[in-house]
């Protein structure tokens, strides 16, 4: 969605755009920013994004050489 009011703020502006959507402006403006400065990005989605690096790294270590090791009718 804001990318969407991005593509179209020039020629309507965000307010407008953003009483026609389900987003109030100050979330619009939010993620913008959010975008900009990763400081801005709630701990929570901080945590995953640490989360999901190291289930990548144990899933890649953990994955046998041949895919098809370890399967049964293989």
């Amino acid at each position: 969605m804001v990318s969407f009011i991005d593509d179209h703020r020039e020629t309507y502006g965000v307010e407008p755009i953003c009483r026609l959507l389900p987003i109030a402006p100050s979330t619009y403006y939010e993620q913008r920013a959010r975008r900009v400065d990763a400081s801005r990005l709630p701990s929570r989605l901080v945590r995953d994004a640490e989360l999901r690096e190291e289930i990548e790294r144990v899933r890649k270590r953990a994955r046998p050489a041949d895919p098809g090791a370890g399967c049964p009718g293989r």
